[in-house]
């Protein structure tokens, strides 16, 4: 057969229609989806209440020097232009996620109660640190037997103990010991890897104090001193972790460094600005006052808030992760590095593709049928709706997690073997490390979807309940079903237009950076 009668006639204008059909198709895709935000931004922000001498203050000292860092940072590398990027909307994201935490501790988990688990898995932690410093010929079975006899016996006797002492620490005291000591060590190894034992011992302590000096501002600036301790932790750390690195270890892209810095200095002086001048700003409803609300009707829409709708959903992917995350990894592990290839692997292949494009209402089905009428749980409550969500999107984590350990090379498993290490070592050392970023992802990617699911919540009896959870077991509603409650039974023109448009871009800022986070995390190690 000759080349024309099988790919035809070659012609360059049928593949440049092609192309621009192509193009076409993107911008088309790309402007709906814009005209979508910025016609819901417009309604929850307002840009267009504010005076003009706001808009010309913050267009002369944010807008335009941070285009033209921006441009200039493009200009000397793209590399250089991701640093200032990563570093501009780093510390944004980390406090999201650092306010979800620490609504966490102050609503739902009481300090002390987490303080007494700390306490009570610390202590097997340290009996397995003990026996391999003493003895590192201890057989595996003695060695496992051994641990999960104290842990059962620590849990059983050491959160009752705990919980029963006459004095105990501040609730930000608690914070700083049970997660600022372990991230101090943590990182502190980490950095002493890269830098030297003494700078990571220099940064640990500047962590351990750092977390106890934000209590200490969150208590004098009103946000808390759980909060304080938070942002510390979670927010402020990473952020200068980060720095540290581009500055220490990136000279070539220093400057990008600059970007976020004309941020932080535009908006700082731009406020100070307008509040000299006298101007007004945008009559927001995107504000501290909605966030932190828990109204959710009346007949003044300026008092309704989601509070209660962002910690349900905070805790709702605690639960999920829990559950989905370790099933649904250890599953893929079994399949791709132990289970044979047999007829029934095929089929459970095969079912595992079909659910993950089941319809999500069908997942709330199955776990009021399952958890609710044979469990006997109540219906709502945070472990059931957790549990099913679990259920959506176990398969998704199954699927990217094979996905990723597809993806090592055999080379990299044959060469563990030729040293001599069992399947066991050869996954624990070779094939999960490899495949981390990959199963990172989809775990991100997955729990994204986990978070704007509406159809399961609703069929297991959570909708009408928001209310800030106190337990596991309380009735918990989630941010999904808050829009839908607003557009459904209270809704008024001026929730429409106000309120409900107010929390849709909550709910997507939250799922664009979870995305944000899987996307960058697979752009870093395939780069790597």
């Amino acid at each position: 057969m000759s080349a024309e009668n099988a790919f035809g006639r070659v012609s360059r204008r049928v593949g440049k229609l092609f192309r621009a059909v192509l193009l076409a198709s993107t911008l088309a895709g790309i402007l709906t989806l814009a005209v979508l935000l910025v016609y819901v931004l417009n309604d929850a922000v307002q840009p267009l209440t504010a005076d003009a001498g706001w808009h010309l203050v913050f267009l002369l000292t944010l807008v335009a020097p941070t285009v033209a860092t921006g441009w200039w940072c493009y200009r000397r590398s793209y590399g250089t232009l991701t640093t200032g990027l990563l570093g501009t909307v780093m510390p944004t994201i980390a406090a999201l996620y650092a306010g979800g935490l620490a609504a966490l501790f102050i609503d739902v988990i009481p300090t002390l109660v987490w303080l007494a688990y700390v306490v009570a898995v610390a202590v097997p932690v340290g009996l397995v640190l003990a026996l391999r410093r003493t003895d590192r010929n201890v057989p595996f079975l003695a060695e496992l037997g051994s641990v999960l006899a104290v842990t059962v016996g620590s849990l059983l006797v050491i959160p009752g103990i705990v919980q029963g002492l006459p004095t105990v620490p501040a609730d930000w005291m608690v914070l700083v010991l049970t997660l600022g000591i372990p991230e101090a060590i943590l990182l502190g190894r980490w950095l002493g890897g890269r830098w030297g034992q003494r700078a990571g011992r220099l940064a640990g302590a500047a962590i351990l104090l750092g977390s106890a000096a934000g209590g200490g501002v969150g208590m004098v600036t009103g946000f808390g001193a759980v909060a304080g301790v938070a942002l510390a932790l979670f927010a402020a750390v990473p952020t200068g972790i980060y720095v540290a690195i581009v500055l220490k270890e990136r000279p070539d892209r220093r400057v990008g460094l600059l970007l976020p810095a004309v941020v932080v200095a535009g908006s700082l002086t731009g406020e100070l600005l307008v509040g000299a001048l006298g101007f007004a700003g945008p009559e927001s409803w995107v504000d501290w006052q909605f966030l932190t609300s828990t109204v959710q009707s009346g007949a003044d829409a300026s008092a309704v808030g989601i509070y209660s709708g962002v910690v349900g959903t905070i805790l709702l992917m605690f639960v999920v992760a829990a559950i989905a995350v370790p099933a649904g990894v250890g599953a893929a592990v079994y399949l791709e590095e132990y289970a044979p290839d047999t007829t029934f692997t095929r089929i459970i292949d095969v079912n595992i593709s079909n659910l993950a494009g089941v319809p999500s209402v069908v997942y709330g089905l199955l776990g009021l049928g399952l958890f609710v009428r044979y469990g006997g749980q109540p219906t709502g409550t945070l472990l059931v709706g957790g549990a099913t969500l679990a259920l959506l999107v176990f398969p998704i984590v199954i699927i990217s997690s094979r996905e990723a350990i597809r993806a090592v090379p055999d080379s990299a498993r044959q060469a563990s073997y030729g040293m001599g290490a069992t399947r066991w070592q050869t996954v624990k050392n070779v094939v999960l490390p490899r495949a981390f970023p990959g199963i990172l992802t989809g775990t991100i990617l997955a729990l994204s979807r986990a978070i704007g699911e509406t159809a399961p919540l609703l069929v297991i009896g959570a909708a009408q309940v928001f209310g800030v959870p106190d337990s596991w077991n309380s009735a918990i509603g989630a941010m999904p079903l808050q829009l839908y409650v607003w557009a459904s039974t209270y809704a008024s023109p001026a929730f429409y237009t106000t309120v409900l448009a107010a929390g849709i871009v909550v709910l997507l800022t939250a799922m664009l950076s979870m995305n944000s986070i899987a996307i960058y995390v697979r752009n870093h190690y395939e780069q790597r």
